[in-house]
């Protein structure tokens, strides 16, 4: 049996707060997790301690591989591990990196000084750390800490992570294990896990897991114990099992490569019908813009082609007429209005001008006009030019603003 804790576990309203508290720090005390990350991750721990209890969260110093060192999440403790009718406790930690919950943690066996990790074993290595197919499939939201849990049982229910190694002195002097640096407030320490019911064949001295514990084995002075023999039906099942699992994990990364490949052609395939809807719509809101300029130009004709047909109307007698008596060529086109004849009249005039202007230019050249007459001409000619192109600019402007009247009245003709 598991000797009960020196100290009692936190509530979970303890938990609660310790975990809002310093996952809402910021500045250079903050955790290196992403703000849209940390509620995931808060819930992560406390469905983990709900299920699990003896599993507390705290913060506590990594060190990577590369040396770096950096402040993370861990839930420290034990998971239950049922062995032949019996169930003990495996001491693991459980570490949430950077990267959590998009990537999964690393977990850790963690051995007390009187129990040995076995050699070899297909989920744990000799420094402790746990490789096993639910971590390698990690899938970012669904999979969480409870989950991983279930499985870790699972697996360590198959086959024992850890031995117990027999000692020379049945009552030896204890010796305090090092433990790793714990930056948190919460602490607690758990009873150590009685052993499962395989012993060791010799108490040697293995590499230290990267978290900071490190086994200390005894040197015992008698012959080693020799080690319990399985039976070779559970040992075949096992590897049978353990052969099954590496198949299926197999098809499973199998499986997942090809739908990862189907769905970047998908990715693909989807931006270049985005890119086609856009130059659809594109071509469409012109071919729409078009159409309405082609409506408005057609409405501009048709208003045109109602004035030349009142016209023709109008002068159609006339026509008839012109071949029976001889018709002077001033005649020959009356004007519409007063606007109209003082616009012909302004137009005439300016012309003729021009006409006398150029005639004197002439004469200048020639010797028939003496250049000081020539310049009096011009200068009482210009005068009299710019006061009919005033006054036709003026009667251009009234023409303009009747012509506008009279579409505006024809517009809800047409557009009927």
């Amino acid at each position: 049996m598991v000797p009960p804790p020196s100290m009692p576990p936190p509530n979970p309203q303890q938990i609660q707060q310790f975990l809002s508290s310093v996952l809402s720090q910021r500045g250079p005390s903050a955790l290196p997790y992403t703000e849209d990350t940390k509620w995931l991750i808060r819930q992560h721990l406390l469905s983990l301690n709900s299920h699990y209890p003896s599993l507390e969260p705290k913060t506590a110093t990594f060190t990577h591989n590369d040396g770096r060192s950096v402040n993370l999440l861990q839930a420290d403790g034990t998971i239950p591990m049922p062995y032949q009718g019996v169930t003990y406790n495996i001491p693991i930690i459980i570490w949430l990196m950077e990267s959590y919950p998009r990537h999964p943690p690393v977990v850790y066996v963690n051995p007390t000084r009187d129990m040995i990790i076995k050699r070899p074993h297909p989920h744990v290595t000799p420094s402790g750390l746990v490789s096993m197919p639910y971590l390698q499939n990690w899938i970012y939201p669904s999979s969480n800490l409870v989950d991983l849990v279930l499985n870790l049982s699972s697996a360590f229910s198959r086959d024992p992570p850890l031995y117990a190694q027999r000692r020379a002195n049945p009552n030896p002097s204890p010796s305090p294990s090092p433990s790793p640096s714990i930056n948190s407030s919460m602490s607690a320490s758990y009873g150590q896990p009685p052993p499962p019911p395989r012993v060791a064949a010799a108490a040697a001295a293995y590499p230290p897991s990267p978290y900071g514990r490190v086994q200390m084995p005894h040197p015992s002075p008698q012959p080693p114990t020799p080690q319990q023999t399985d039976d070779a039906a559970e040992v075949y099942k096992r590897n049978a099992v353990n052969k099954l699992v590496e198949m299926v994990h197999g098809d499973i990364v199998g499986m997942r490569k090809a739908r990862e490949v189907e769905m970047e052609g998908l990715f693909s395939a989807q931006a270049v019908l985005r890119r086609r809807e856009e130059e659809i719509n594109r071509g469409l809101k012109e071919m729409q813009d078009e159409k309405e300029a082609l409506e408005q130009q057609l409405q501009i004709v048709l208003m045109n082609t109602d004035v030349l047909d009142s016209w023709v109307r109008d002068n159609e007698g006339k026509m008839k007429n012109l071949g029976k008596t001889n018709v002077d060529v001033d005649d020959a086109f009356n004007c519409a209005d007063v606007l109209s004849k003082q616009m012909l009249d302004c137009t005439a005039a300016d012309l003729a001008i021009e006409d006398v202007v150029y005639s004197l230019d002439k004469a200048v050249q020639e010797g028939a006009v003496s250049f000081d007459q020539y310049l009096r001409n011009v200068r009482s000619l210009s005068r009299e030019q710019f006061f009919h192109r005033a006054i036709a600019a003026k009667v251009r402007a009234a023409q303009m603003q009747a012509q506008v009247a009279s579409m505006a009245a024809r517009a809800p003709h047409y557009v009927t």
